[in-house]
């Protein structure tokens, strides 16, 4: 296998998982030569190269629900990305093109199909995406992380993987006390982090600096990622609350030393943020997000709490309840065990390894 091409993007969601992939592909196979093609203006026009990745940009966007003039040049725009999508195909040749969802990948997939060259669908949730949905028909397989997902695609073609995560960010054990020291919190104290994904999340936000006072009276501390949107408005409102034991943080660079702390972990519930959780092996509060298409991290999150791996609070009820449930998840020590031994059960380590299998058996076809 000489060249691969990797198509996607939109979310971090979509990104970590194909940049996952395209590292484990260069460490099996030093000399492949690699390209992606994403969206122009999209995350992954930033991320890719500083991966260290060649990228090319498609002018497709998605259809927007409500009326708008940009509904209308949109077939305009999904005629310029086959095109281009098909010249870059040509000009480069790849064994394989590789599609883990978002707008790009549509227009690259099919291309590639139409010229005669295999494909392979990576769905990273529970509840598969539109764009995945339409190219499954044609993919060679399908690499997806939940059971039961014949109800979106053909039974043959699906082989069931997991996520591919970062490698490095669940490599927790043994470092405990780096992290507190890292993070300067107290390591006698219990301690919940809290993620609300790489843009922060509005109702996590609000429902934490709600209860700070309950947790500071509970002697609960708390590495807290809030997102850029919200950083300078949370630090001066906890400036007029002079509170201990509080870490706020724009982004977290250090996810394997966040992991390492936490007594507990309060999370939205996207695809890759799961796959994580599920090899670190915490108890979990899940918050899904409702802005999402499908409601995909509802889904994500009920194949955990069904098999009582994970709590959930929705999103409507979360300023009330949230920070109560983290207090009696807290203090409650054999259920903190009980989940945490669950949710060890649904991790899959190798995911990336059987992905990219999958990858140079298609290929080598």
């Amino acid at each position: 296998m000489k060249k691969v091409i990797i198509s996607g993007g939109g979310t971090g969601g979509h990104i970590f998982p194909a940049v996952a992939i395209a590292d484990e592909l260069k460490r099996q196979f030093p000399s492949i030569d690699i390209l992606f093609v994403g969206a122009e203006g999209k995350m992954e026009m930033e991320k890719v190269p500083q991966a260290g990745y060649k990228i090319i940009g498609l002018p497709i966007v998605g259809f927007q629900r409500k009326l708008t003039l940009k509904n209308f040049v949109l077939p305009f725009k999904i005629i310029k990305s086959l095109l281009i999508a098909r010249k870059t195909i040509k000009n480069f040749n790849p064994d394989i093109v590789i599609g883990v969802g978002g707008y790009a990948s549509g227009p690259t997939l099919k291309m590639a199909a139409l010229l005669g060259i295999p494909t392979l669908v990576q769905e990273q949730n529970s509840f598969a995406g539109k764009t995945n949905m339409l190219l499954a028909k044609k993919a060679n397989k399908l690499c997806v992380a939940y059971e039961g997902m014949e109800k979106f695609f053909p039974k043959d073609k699906i082989v069931l993987t997991g996520n591919p995560v970062r490698f490095e960010v669940t490599q927790i054990n043994g470092k405990r006390n780096e992290a507190f020291q890292f993070y300067q919190l107290d390591e006698s104290k219990p301690t919940i982090l809290i993620i609300g994904g790489s843009l922060g999340a509005k109702t996590l936000n609000e429902s934490i600096i709600g209860g700070l006072t309950k947790f500071q009276e509970k002697g609960i501390q708390v590495l807290w990622q809030c997102g850029k949107l919200y950083y300078d408005d949370l630090s001066a409102r906890l400036k007029d609350k002079n509170l201990q034991g509080v870490h706020l943080t724009q982004f977290i660079s250090r996810m394997d030393l966040a992991y390492a702390l936490a007594d507990t972990i309060i999370s939205r519930a996207g695809a890759i943020s799961v796959s994580e959780l599920c090899l670190v092996h915490k108890p979990v509060i899940l918050v899904p997000s409702p802005n999402v298409a499908e409601d995909h991290q509802t889904h994500n999150a009920m194949a955990l709490v069904n098999k009582n791996a994970a709590l959930l609070v929705k999103d409507i009820e979360a300023r009330e309840k949230l920070v109560s449930e983290a207090i009696l998840l807290v203090e409650d020590v054999e259920k903190q065990k009980t989940l945490a031994e669950n949710i060890a059960q649904l991790g899959k380590p190798n995911a990336t390894k059987d992905i990219v299998s999958e990858i140079v058996k298609i290929a080598d076809k």
